[in-house]
């Protein structure tokens, strides 16, 4: 716990976790506020799936752009002008009762979704040295993981509540208060985008973030049927309010992992890391389709957020070592872009397979969809060689330096 308690000595590590918390809660409310609310509007399951997959494929299906403008024009203005218009925009949402009005309304609020955890990752490459960013990595995925927690239950207490709009308005004002919190920090007003060199692929000429996409693909579907499969099982069981049970299980062992990860020595390269976890997530996801939302699925809940917190890091970390100069922000957000649409696309298939063969069906999905990604990643670890290395002494030394003179 040394090197945590070291960097949280650090001023600007404080602030960019404290600012970032609120936004992050909010995000973590969306899609079960968004199911709980179709859901009850409409009484169809597979209707509060397609909401969700028409919030999340806006969402992410422009977040390359926003990370593009960024690593072009920095923090500022996005999250001025993006956090206001999405907390507006959830509001209005939380007042709709028609079906094709709630599916339009979800879509255009996730146009608006503010680049939070895009803006915070390079952040912590100039508040640290380079030493310390797999701790730093580890420490935010602990943080958004905890934050993961927190929202599913605020949502799923709130939508059952005899206020049930209320999980949709507490939403906006969690992100307004994040994200404002954010853009008015003294690191992010600073930061400077990193310049592109002449002679740098684009993002998608490179052969390592390819796989990393076509990974991202298969994870996405998977994990939006996931999403979808859960709160579809307990809904059909009779026993909705285990939804929040399973998704803070889920989180909570993600904090874990997280924390796990930052303690693991530099000597591991993030490649090996990343494989070694991989094959571990495969194997917490094979059973999934046998589970019933009692114990088994609660503890296949805590195996799958346990090694995926640990995986998080190594990805970011695979992700910084591969990516072209010059791509800080938008080479993780077109990655996320990819994920996350495929995400949604998962989300509308896994309401319709749920409603019309079952929701184990959709936890199938997930573990067939874990599985081929991770052969295809391991088919074309050759072109990962970037990320295979280790920092040597020298260029720790130097970030080190790099840092000091940065708070000065």
């Amino acid at each position: 716990m040394g090197r945590y308690l070291e960097l949280l000595r650090v001023p600007t590590a404080r602030t960019l976790i404290i600012a970032a918390f609120p936004a992050r809660i909010a995000y973590s409310m969306i899609s079960l506020s968004i199911f709980f609310k179709v859901q009850r509007e409409t009484g169809s399951i597979a209707l509060a799936g397609l909401a969700i997959g028409a919030n999340s494929i806006a969402g992410a299906g422009t977040a390359g752009l926003r990370g593009a403008f960024i690593d072009k024009y920095g923090q500022k203005w996005p999250l001025r002008t993006m956090v206001p218009a999405f907390a507006i925009s959830i509001f209005w949402f939380s007042t709709a009762t028609n079906s094709k009005q709630l599916v339009v309304m979800a879509f255009l609020f996730g146009l608006f979704a503010p680049p939070i955890n895009l803006s915070i990752r390079p952040l912590w490459k100039i508040a640290l040295p380079e030493d310390q960013w797999r701790t730093a990595y580890a420490l935010d995925t602990a943080v958004l993981s905890t934050a993961g927690i927190f929202g599913p239950v605020i949502a799923t207490l709130l939508s059952l509540s005899s206020r049930p709009n209320s999980a949709l308005q507490i939403c906006a004002l969690l992100m307004f208060i994040g994200g404002i919190s954010i853009a008015f920090t003294k690191i992010s007003r600073e930061w400077i985008p990193e310049k592109k060199e002449i002679e740098t692929l684009p993002i998608w000429r490179v052969p390592a973030m390819q796989i990393l996409a076509l990974e991202g693909v298969l994870i996405g579907l998977g994990f939006g049927a996931f999403n979808i499969g859960i709160p579809a099982f307990t809904t059909q069981e009779n026993l909705p309010s285990r939804a929040a049970l399973l998704f803070a299980v889920f989180g909570l062992f993600n904090v874990f992992g997280g924390v796990i990860a930052g303690t693991i020595s530099r000597k591991l390269s993030p490649l090996k890391g990343f494989l070694v976890t991989y094959k571990f997530w495969v194997i917490s996801v094979a059973p999934l389709s046998l589970a019933y939302p009692d114990w088994s699925l609660i503890l296949l809940a805590a195996l799958i957020g346990l090694v995926g917190g640990v995986q998080q890091v190594f990805y970011w970390e695979v992700t910084e070592a591969v990516r072209p100069k010059g791509t800080a922000v938008s080479a993780l957000a077109w990655l996320w872009t990819v994920e996350g649409t495929f995400t949604a696309i998962g989300s509308a298939i896994g309401g319709l397979i749920a409603e019309n063969y079952g929701p184990r069906w959709c936890f199938a999905m997930t573990s067939v969809s874990v599985f081929i990604g991770y052969l295809i990643l391991t088919a074309g670890k050759k072109h990962f060689v970037r990320a295979n290395e280790l920092p040597s002494d020298e260029s720790d030394l130097n970030a080190m330096e790099d840092n000091a003179d940065k708070n000065r």
